[in-house]
């Protein structure tokens, strides 16, 4: 596995970590990094997490809204917590990381959807990052 994709872990960790004991991001990051990161991964992985956790954070507002115009029947409120923390992580992926292809970004949330969510998180995931991409490609806010 790449060290991407345990950034990528990382990050979905803290988010899920500051659902459910809001608090500063930067504080959260160092808590779950100390008590559930080994020595080896933390080098490797820390600096991409960050960005995406302190990201994430900073547009949640607008992540948010993308993600409840793109799940059809589903109150943000109500999708179950592993499911809103991947949904955003990949949402700001796409929205605002332009070196990382969206097609990757949602290949990611997928399978980070798989390991630690219900047996229903990987097509629920594709299917909003799927309708959140088309949007932004009709907006031309992205290009294929």
């Amino acid at each position: 596995m790449g060290t991407r994709r345990l950034a990528r872990e990382l990050a979905v960790q803290v988010l899920f970590h500051l659902e459910l004991n809001p608090g500063d991001p930067d504080e959260a990051f160092d808590l779950v990094c100390q008590n559930f990161q080994s020595p080896q991964s933390q080098a490797s992985n820390q600096a991409f997490s960050r960005q995406l956790v302190l990201g994430v954070c900073r547009q949640m507002k607008d992540l948010d809204e993308m993600i409840r115009n793109a799940s059809q029947n589903w109150r943000l409120e109500r999708m179950p917590c592993l499911d809103r923390c991947v949904l955003r992580l990949a949402s700001f992926e796409i929205l605002c990381l332009e070196d990382i292809p969206p097609k990757v970004s949602i290949d990611e949330a997928l399978e980070i959807g798989k390991k630690f969510g219900s047996e229903h998180s990987g097509p629920f995931i594709n299917g909003v990052l799927d309708n959140i991409y088309n949007t932004l490609v009709e907006q031309g806010k992205l290009t294929r």
